[in-house]
């Protein structure tokens, strides 16, 4: 048996983290916490003191991959190094606290959203836990994972919580939990908060898993929407944003360190210092209330306009990428904001779920079929160039075949520059899930495929509208027969994006890939550029050509 430690070497750390771009920044700053520990971070499993499981519990599907994954770490470890401590982070220790223990004794420590920081202590108290158990048979886990994803579908139908009755703050937890099956002879570590709290500064360590030219910028944490299919507010708690000097912070030193775009995330961007006011409340989410809170606001008030402004005017040549905003929360003043300031990326991710006001009323969306082309309608007039991103819900309860064709003309009128197609994942624990008319795995399925070739249509239209034009594009590096195969994209917080692109498959020769304004990472389309232009820096392109989602150009 390998030693945990030795004299010569300290801590070695590996990490698997799934899921969105905020939960990215959550693994990022466990690994920046622990190197700062002096802890080394390796990518090779077998010479791991501890392995991190860093899950996703925002839809079914994404919780089985985070069941598998920690299932199979377990059984690595179990034939490959006994003595490895196997520790799980996210929103699935977040959602399922106190059950997970019990399901999965073969994890030696769960850990919240709060925790993220403090977990190089939670790595020592892990590998000693571990330690004690080394002794111990290793229990099967042979058709065991089935069995754990039935058992966590059923939980929230037994354990029912509504976000909004939750306290704001919550009770912190390290109560020893006993496993029932395999045995295990230790108590577990469960450090999770009921209600997270906690939000980055730009001083928390961090190790950036992106790419050196772009990074994630994580303005708030939590959400105060009662959307009835959602569960987020659950695990990530209320909205909390940062200050804004301490994000402005955050941006100088990343742009002194190379980073070529910012990315601004959170649940609700839009809804940006609001939580900040003095005496705030949480009901605001609906548009009238939102438009009354900000004329309400005092000269100097921190809002996601005054942070735009503030993120333009530092020095330097950078796209600032705006996502996760709702369309609730959007004003005139935002509009006008990003058409003044030129580091704004083209470029709106704004999920509308649906365009049916009975739809958007069963899902507690706040906003209207009428408000809803309104909005895009002044979004395109005022900000010229504008790309729009948005996500669409299909299968939700009670969708008649009258509600989905609405959705569908909608989708082909409006001719959405970037979309994505969720079949409705029927949530337990959420309002939604306990709705009649609830539709069968089927239909959803049979939907999601109609609305994604409606959308096929308009998406080769809006690509070939772009042959011709020149345009600034991000060089992301080159586009190998691996990196050209993953032209296929879906994302659990984004649908299906695409449907298969044939087209893609057909490009023979060298190419490198890069990203236009209109393409955020990983989500959106690509731009093939045939000629030399430096990896992590922007080129103007000529597009000579296009597939049926991305582009085709050349250096010029």
């Amino acid at each position: 048996m390998t030693e945990l430690k030795t004299s010569q070497r300290p801590r070695r750390v590996g990490m698997i983290s799934l899921g969105c771009a905020k939960n990215l920044v959550d693994a990022e700053i466990m690994l920046g916490s622990l190197l700062k520990e002096g802890i080394e971070i390796v990518n090779d499993p077998k010479i791991a003191d501890a392995i991190i499981v860093n899950t996703c519990s925002f839809i079914d599907a994404a919780q089985e991959e985070s069941v598998d994954t920690i299932l199979e770490s377990g059984e690595i470890r179990d034939a490959e190094r006994r003595g490895q401590a196997l520790i799980v982070s996210g929103c699935l220790p977040q959602r399922f606290r106190e059950e997970l223990p019990k399901l999965l004794p073969e994890v030696d420590a769960f850990m919240g959203i709060d925790q993220v920081a403090g977990v190089a202590q939670i790595v020592e108290d892990a590998i000693a836990h571990r330690a004690g158990k080394v002794a111990a048979p290793a229990g099967s886990r042979k058709g065991r994972g089935k069995a754990v994803k039935e058992t966590i579908a059923k939980l929230d139908k037994e354990n029912p919580h509504d976000h909004e009755d939750v306290p704001a703050k919550g009770k912190k937890s390290r109560i020893p939990l006993v496993a029932e099956a395999p045995p295990t002879p230790a108590p577990q570590l469960v450090d999770v908060h009921l209600r997270p709290s906690y939000i980055p500064n730009w001083e928390t360590p961090r190790f950036r898993l992106t790419p050196k030219h772009f990074a994630y910028v994580k303005i708030a944490e939590g959400c105060n929407h009662p959307c009835s299919f959602c569960i987020i507010p659950r695990m990530r708690g209320s909205h909390r944003s940062r200050t804004q000097a301490d994000v402005v912070e955050e941006a100088r030193h990343l742009l002194a360190d190379g980073v070529q775009e910012l990315n601004l995330i959170s649940q609700d961007s839009t809804y940006y210092g609001l939580d900040l006011r003095p005496n705030h409340t949480r009901a605001i989410s609906s548009p009238e209330k939102f438009k009354a809170a900000t004329r309400s606001l005092a000269a100097d008030s921190t809002t996601l306009c005054t942070l735009i402004r503030e993120l333009n005017a530092l020095p330097g040549d950078f796209w600032i990428r705006l996502l996760y905003t709702h369309p609730a929360h959007w004003t005139d003043e935002l509009i006008q904001t990003i058409a003044a300031c030129p580091k704004v990326a083209r470029y709106v991710d704004m999920p509308l779920q649906h365009i049916h006001d009975e739809m958007l009323n069963r899902m507690r969306r706040e906003t209207t079929g009428a408000y809803i082309r309104d909005l895009i309608a002044r979004i395109r007039a005022g900000i010229p160039g504008i790309s729009i991103r948005t996500t669409f819900i299909v299968g939700f309860p009670g969708e008649t075949e009258q509600h989905f064709k609405t959705l569908i003309d909608f989708i082909t009128e409006t001719r959405f520059e970037r979309l994505g197609i969720f079949a409705y994942s029927k949530e337990d624990g959420t309002v939604a899930g306990k709705m009649t008319g609830q539709l069968t795995p089927k239909k959803r399925q049979e939907r999601r495929e109609k609305a994604m070739a409606a959308q096929h249509v308009v998406a080769r239209a809006v690509s070939q509208s772009f042959v011709g034009r020149t345009l600034r594009v991000l060089i992301e590096g080159a586009a190998s027969a691996k990196e050209i195969k993953k032209a296929n994209l879906s994302s659990w917080e984004h649908g299906l994006i695409r449907e298969t692109d044939d087209l893609v498959k057909g490009l023979k020769g060298n190419y490198l890939i890069a990203r236009g304004e209109a393409d955020a990472p990983d989500i959106d389309g690509r731009v093939y550029v045939r000629g030399t232009a430096e990896i992590g820096r922007f080129a103007n392109v000529k597009i000579i050509g296009h597939t049926d989602y991305d582009l085709i150009a050349e250096v010029v």
